[in-house]
């Protein structure tokens, strides 16, 4: 470059973008689950993440959250934006659906993404009193029982013939249905996430 007299503008360093994702990862939470897969307390482990569903060259986004022990899918929410409502509503669907109380100290797992790294995702997890745990960065395997239950979905579910936002969230409702209810599993002594939970409820 010295010989031909070339010279070359190098970008300068951004500071906000750097301050950004600097107080990003200071929101980031140890991993405390630590890929303890095994619970057998049902509503004391729960594991959340968000997955898209591709639709007449659309995308719709799915947030779930699901208990670790039991299987069952306790929330989920799907909007055709993802935005951070997607999840914030996820989480005040749980609360609807399970005391506050019953979720006191539960811990719930996720990856780090900036959903969750969001001030407001922390409040409303530490408003209910819930221990917040995250995957290793770009550690899949650390978020399996979620990442499994996306890979039964698009499986199971075919959408490919939907056209609008609101048949594929149809399709998704009665998957989560039929998924709780209906679908036995051999992992879970053959019998559905929701008589699994009850199950061990029971003991």
């Amino acid at each position: 470059m010295k010989k031909y007299h070339l010279v070359t503008k190098i970008r300068r360093k951004r500071p906000y973008k750097a301050m950004i994702q600097k107080s990003q990862a200071a929101r980031t939470f140890t991993n405390v689950l630590d890929r303890q897969f095994s619970q057998t307390v049902p509503f004391n482990v729960l594991c959340t993440d968000i997955t898209y569903i591709p639709y007449n060259d659309r995308f719709a986004y799915l947030s779930v959250i699901k208990d670790i022990a039991s299987g069952e899918v306790v929330a989920w929410n799907m909007t055709p934006h993802l935005e951070m409502k997607l999840v914030l509503d996820t989480v005040s669907f749980m609360k609807e659906t399970h005391h506050a109380k019953q979720l006191k100290d539960a811990m719930i797992h996720s990856d780090q993404g900036f959903h969750y790294t969001n001030p407001l995702y922390i409040e409303m997890v530490q408003e209910l009193d819930m221990v917040q745990s995250m995957s290793g960065k770009g550690k899949c395997i650390d978020n399996a029982p979620i990442e499994s239950f996306f890979g039964h979905l698009k499986d199971e579910v075919d959408y490919s013939d939907c056209k609008t936002f609101t048949e594929v969230h149809e399709k998704i409702d009665e998957y989560m249905e039929y998924y709780n209810h209906e679908r036995r599993q051999w992992d879970l002594k053959k019998m559905t996430p929701v008589q699994y939970r009850n199950h061990l409820l029971a003991l």
